[in-house]
Parts: C-alpha cells; sequence; structure tokens
C-alpha cells in the first residue's frame, strides 16, 4: 500500500506542474508548426533531387545492401526526397557522360590521325570523380548535418536543464530548448514536438526516445544526458531532481571532453601525413620536373592536371575522412548568419550598400590580365623581353625572369580577390559575432550577482539597476541599464523592459544565452523570488561550466590548430616559393647554356668538351617546361591547398562554422599567397643572378 500511496503522490505532482501553465508562453511556436508543417511538406525540390529522381526513374540501380543502408540513413537524417537507388543512378549517368565523351574524344582523334590523350583522359578522370562524389553525397551532407547538430547538444542540454530546473516539463523544456539553438537541431526538436502534435506518438517522452535512437551510435552522451534528464521526471523529491538534471548536464560535458581529448590525441598522426604525403613530398617533387620534362617529355598541361586538378581532390577527399570523426563540440549560441543579420553582409560604397564581388572582380580582372600579358602580348614584338625561343617556325617560351614575375599576378589575383571578398562579407558579422561571445562571457557573473541581489530580498526590477553599476563600463552592464532605464524612465514591467521589440535591451543585444537567461528569469519569478534566485545562480554555474569546458576543449586542440596555421601560412609559401625558384634556375641554365656554348665556339663546335647541338638534342626546347607555366602551377596548387587547410583546420576546431571559415580565408589566403611571392620573388632573383655569373664563367664570356 505504501509503494502504490507513493506512485499516487508522484503521479499527482506530476500533474501539477503539467497544469502549471502561467503566462508564459513559448512564443511563435504556434506559428512555427505552421512554417515547420510548410517546410516538411514542400514542393519545390532542389536541383539534386530532382536529378536523382529523374535518373531513378529512367534506371534505378541496385545498391549493395549494407551501402544501401547507410545511405537511407544519410537521407533520412537530412530530409532529402530521393532513394539510394536514385542517387546512385545519377552518380553513374553524370561520370558515365564524361567517360563517353572521352572515350568519343579519344577514338575521333585517332581516325583523324591527331592523337590527343590529354583531353580525353581529362573527362575519364573527370568520370570517376563524379561517380566517386556523387555516390558518397548524401552521405557528405550527412556527415557535415551530424557535425553542425552535434555543436548545438552541448547548449541543448544546457537549456532543457535550464527550464526544468525551475518548471519540470518536458514538453515546454523541449520546446524552450527548440526556441534557443540552431539549426539543423533545432528543426529536429520541432519535428519532435511536431509528431506529438499530429498524433503520430502519444507523448513527448515516446517521441523524443524514438528520435534519440538515431543519435546513439554518433553522440551517445546526448542520449544518455537525456534520458537522465527524463528520469528527473519521476522524482518525488526536488532536491533529488535537481541533482539529476546536473547529473545529465555533467554527464553531457564529460562526455564531450573525454572524447575531443581522444579526438585530439588521435589527429596528431592523420594530419601529419596528410601534410607530408599530400602537400610537402608533391611541392618538392616539382623540383625534378623541369629536367624530366626534357627528359621524357613530360607537357606543363600533365603536370598542371595533376597537381591542380587530382592532387587537391585527393588532399581535400583525405581531410574529410578526417572530420568524419570529430565529435560534439562548442556551438555558437548566437547565429549571426541569419536573414536578420544579411545586410551586414554587404559593404558601403559611396553611400550605397553593395555586394563585395562588385569591388573584387575589377581587381581580379586587371592582375589576371597582367599575369596573363606575358601570353597575349607575345606577337607584338616583346619576344626577347619575355624570353621566347624561336626554333624553325615555332615559338617557344616563356622563359625569361620577367614573365616568371608577371605570372605570379595570377595567384595573387585569385587569392586577394578571394581575400577582399571574404574579408568584406565576414567584417561585420565576425564584430557582432565576438561582442556576443564577450557579452556572454561576462553574463554568466553578472547573473550570479542578480539572483544574490534578488535572493536577499531585492525586487526584480530594482536588482537590475543595483547590478548596473557595479558593473557599469561593460557590455553586461550597458544591458543591464537599459532594462533599468525602461523599468524606470518609461514605467515597463520587467518582461517589456528586456523584450520590447522597439526599445527591449535585448534588441541591441541579440545573443541567444541572454535572450534564454531572462526567459528563465521571468517565468521562475513567477514562483516566487526564491525560485526565481536559486534559477538565475543555477544558469550562471551552468554557464561557468559549459565555457570551462569549452576552453578545455580549445586546449586540446590548440596544438593541432597552431601546427595547421604554421604550415599554411609559413612552412608551405616558403618550400614553394624555394622551389619555383630552384626550377626557375634549372630552366634557366638549360635553355641559355645551348646558345652561350654556341656563341662561344663559333657554331656547334665543341667547347670545354660539351657540344652545343649535342646539348639542344638532349634537352629540346619543346620537352622543357618554361618558368612561367611552372610558376603557375606550384602558385595555384599552394592557394588550393591553403584553401583546402583553412577549411580543415576550421572543422576541427569549430565543426561546421561557414562564417568563420570565410573569415580565416579572408587572412590565410592573404598572408600565405603574399608570403609566397615575396620568397619567390628574393629566391629567384638571388639565384637567377648567381646561374649567370657561373654560366659566363663557364663559357668564357667573362
Amino acid at each position: 500500500m505504501a509503494d502504490k500511496k507513493e506512485v499516487e503522490d508522484i503521479l499527482e505532482k506530476y500533474r501539477k506542474k503539467l497544469d502549471e501553465k502561467g503566462d508564459y508562453e513559448l512564443e511563435g511556436f504556434s506559428r512555427q508548426y505552421k512554417r515547420f508543417k510548410e517546410e516538411r511538406s514542400r514542393e519545390n525540390l532542389s536541383f539534386y533531387e530532382k536529378a536523382c529522381n529523374f535518373c531513378g526513374n529512367i534506371l534505378a540501380i541496385k545498391v549493395e545492401v549494407n551501402k544501401r543502408n547507410k545511405l537511407m540513413d544519410s537521407i533520412g537524417k537530412v530530409g532529402l526526397d530521393i532513394t539510394p537507388e536514385g542517387s546512385t543512378s545519377l552518380s553513374f549517368f553524370v561520370g558515365g557522360f564524361f567517360i563517353f565523351l572521352g572515350m568519343t574524344i579519344f577514338f575521333t582523334t585517332l581516325l583523324l590521325w591527331s592523337f590527343s590523350l590529354f583531353i580525353p583522359l581529362i573527362f575519364i578522370i573527370l568520370g570517376i570523380v563524379f561517380i566517386k562524389l556523387l555516390l558518397e553525397k548524401p552521405n557528405r551532407i550527412a556527415t557535415r548535418f551530424r557535425l553542425k547538430a552535434g555543436n548545438q547538444m552541448v547548449l541543448c542540454i544546457l537549456y532543457v536543464v535550464m527550464y526544468m530546473r525551475h518548471t519540470s516539463n518536458l514538453e515546454h523544456a523541449v520546446k524552450f530548448a527548440a526556441q534557443n539553438i540552431n539549426d539543423p537541431l533545432s528543426k529536429d526538436l520541432k519535428k519532435v514536438i511536431w509528431d506529438v502534435e499530429i498524433g503520430r506518438y502519444s507523448t513527448i517522452k515516446e517521441s523524443l526516445d524514438i528520435y534519440l535512437e538515431s543519435w546513439r551510435h554518433y553522440y551517445p552522451d546526448f542520449v544518455n544526458s537525456f534520458h537522465l534528464i527524463e528520469s528527473s521526471l519521476f522524482e518525488p523529491s526536488d532536491s533529488r531532481r535537481i541533482e539529476i538534471l546536473e547529473k545529465g548536464l555533467d554527464s553531457m560535458l564529460d562526455g564531450t571532453h573525454e572524447k575531443m581529448l581522444h579526438y585530439a590525441q588521435d589527429l596528431i598522426n592523420p594530419i601529419t601525413n596528410l601534410y607530408m604525403l599530400g602537400i610537402i613530398l608533391p611541392i618538392l617533387g616539382l623540383i625534378i620536373l623541369p629536367l624530366m620534362g626534357a627528359f621524357i617529355g613530360i607537357k606543363w598541361y600533365w603536370i598542371a592536371f595533376f597537381y591542380n586538378l587530382v592532387m587537391p581532390i585527393i588532399v581535400y577527399s583525405l581531410g574529410l575522412n578526417i572530420l568524419e570523426k570529430r565529435p560534439s563540440g562548442e556551438g555558437e549560441a548566437t547565429d549571426v548568419t541569419q536573414n536578420i543579420f544579411s545586410e551586414y553582409k554587404k559593404v558601403k560604397f559611396l553611400g550605397v550598400d553593395i555586394n563585395p564581388l562588385v569591388l573584387v572582380i575589377p581587381i581580379f580582372l586587371i592582375l589576371l590580365l597582367i599575369g596573363l600579358s606575358p601570353l597575349l602580348l607575345r606577337s607584338l614584338e616583346f619576344e626577347s623581353l619575355f624570353g621566347y625561343e624561336i626554333q624553325g617556325d615555332r615559338l617557344y617560351g616563356p622563359f625569361s625572369i620577367t614573365s616568371l614575375m608577371l605570372s605570379l599576378a595570377i595567384p595573387l589575383a585569385i587569392a586577394i580577390s578571394l581575400s577582399i571578398y571574404y574579408k568584406l562579407r565576414t567584417r561585420n558579422l565576425i564584430k557582432i559575432r565576438e561582442n556576443a561571445k564577450e557579452l556572454e562571457r561576462e553574463f554568466s557573473g553578472s547573473l550570479f550577482q542578480l539572483g544574490n541581489r534578488i535572493e536577499d530580498g531585492l525586487p526584480g526590477e530594482l536588482a537590475f539597476g543595483k547590478v548596473a553599476e557595479n558593473v557599469r563600463g561593460t557590455a553586461t552592464g550597458d544591458f543591464f541599464t537599459i532594462v533599468s532605464y525602461n523599468i524606470r524612465n518609461l514605467g515597463m514591467g520587467m518582461k517589456d523592459a528586456i523584450f520590447n521589440p522597439k526599445v527591449g535591451a535585448i534588441v541591441k543585444y541579440p545573443s541567444k544565452i541572454i535572450q534564454s537567461s531572462m526567459q528563465v528569469l521571468l517565468e521562475s519569478s513567477k514562483r516566487g523570488p526564491k525560485v526565481a534566485a536559486l534559477s538565475l545562480i543555477s544558469v550562471s554555474n551552468y554557464m561557468v561550466n559549459v565555457h570551462k569546458v569549452n576552453e578545455r576543449l580549445r586546449d586540446l586542440l590548440s596544438d593541432v590548430i597552431s601546427s595547421l596555421s604554421g604550415q599554411i601560412n609559413f612552412l608551405t609559401p616558403i618550400i614553394a616559393g624555394i622551389v619555383v625558384g630552384i626550377g626557375n634556375t634549372i630552366t634557366s641554365v638549360v635553355v641559355g647554356l645551348g646558345p652561350a656554348l654556341g656563341g662561344a665556339g663559333g657554331g656547334d663546335e665543341a667547347v670545354f668538351g660539351i657540344n652545343a647541338g649535342v646539348l639542344r638534342d638532349v634537352f629540346p626546347l619543346d620537352k622543357i617546361i618554361p618558368p612561367y607555366f611552372f610558376q603557375l602551377i606550384v602558385g595555384l596548387y599552394l592557394v588550393e591547398i591553403t584553401i583546402i587547410m583553412t577549411i580543415l583546420a576550421n572543422y576541427i576546431e569549430n565543426g561546421v562554422d561557414k562564417l568563420n571559415e570565410e573569415y580565416l580565408l579572408s587572412k590565410t589566403l592573404f598572408k600565405s599567397v603574399g608570403f609566397y611571392i615575396l620568397i619567390t620573388v628574393l629566391v629567384t632573383t638571388i639565384l637567377y643572378f648567381m646561374a649567370r655569373g657561373v654560366l659566363n664563367v663557364s663559357t668564357g664570356q667573362i
């Protein structure tokens, strides 16, 4: 009988909690349900989905069971309206088209007796690459989705615990979290609520448990934390309930820290191997290519095809394999890439807001024309300036150092254009994000003070003013000052003083952390000042704990990130610049030695045992790679590798964060390519004059 009475007490307590609605509404959720339903039942499919469905209707290619299950999991997770057979059919249709085109060109040129393997091979390799990329596209989309959702999981648990500490209502807590975290996890939680609304599941717990199973394999700590939170609903004692809630948050934080620790330890060798095998060795291998081109006749465009297309794809694919193992980490509480911030992506020019592309395109075109000038002006009697060599009726080159220096404008055009574009596009948003982060860092301490003031018996309306005096001069102090001013001078209540759409303090500080904390304050205040004070103090402690874990995560990854940064900004540009200088020296000596010997001996007779005619046969001009094209290969490869490694470094540190990725690219591209050009100019100039001196001495001209 005692057990039955205890169960009845628990159920009665739970019923009372469910009935406690108060005036607090999760604003906009009805509208969000409608919007969510519209999004889920959308008729406008993406081009990729239409293409998959079109190809699948023509020819449905059967997929192996294991691969099909993996694709189904990825498709279901992201919500793509396609089938595994459709995505597989698309990959083979697109790849097969390129392969067929390559084979057609090959046999056509063969029949016309103008055999050329380069263009057919490009199309065939592109076909193979497209097959591989499109086969894995649903999985890559799902991986990106998981990384982005994983970064919001700590905040999700934080918001649920924050809400349930004062109101033991799981459904409202999930709604509260869905409103304050970012997509895609926000949409997932809305779907959990929606499935209950439409009757697919009878309770929020059932709907949530079904949803959590989809994350068990990837983020078990997230699942376990939610189950702990659910178990707190059945605790008869408030102290025990709060203890379990805090254990749920601690479980998420500890699990995240432990997984990131193992990830950081396991990251060192893959990153080192990727850098050495994918970047350093290929660049060093370029040193011997000028001589290899002369001996075995490798054309410069074959090398460009391998280094500027094949190698970047290989490096990027290897990098993606590293990223797939990344656990959940720190997420941005405030998403400054939302539409409400879109105006900050533009730049003011002559008083008008314009797209940064309008300023960047002219810069790119001017530098590109400078870089192409040795090719564009070769028929206007500039042959000697650009170092063109004439044999018979053929023109070879450009071989001069002038052409090489001008060619540096092409990688510079790409790097500086992207750098300026991303800089102008992100500078305002980054500033907003940094201000929000600074405010959020300060806010936990101020929130603790506010909780203490309310606990001492001071009304919440007056407590804002007292705390504002203590923290004046800070962003948090300004926030509290606005709230206090609205209450004292405008006669507003606490809710309007904070959330009024025109003059509310939250308008100037659009932070999800602050917004959620203030919502907790308003809701808990309805249950008395003691509950409000304890809620604020607890929220402050939660925020401090989350911040500590995030800082530890950054410490764990700091060695890897600093190593990558050094490689991108310093080591790779130096090696690339030296390689270009050495390559130019080798080519200059080989090209200049024949004419120098011929001039010294009056013809093709031997001088110092070297016959100029034999030398020209060994190093024919049509087989030598001009320094102009050699630099283009190295420079463009450096730009591509800088972009890939910057994206990789950003993923490792921040997960899916497009804004920070673009901001980092704006810095690293400018530094890396600028340093490369500086090293190339210095090394090439020094070695060029050294080579000329040696050449003149060896041929007896000085």
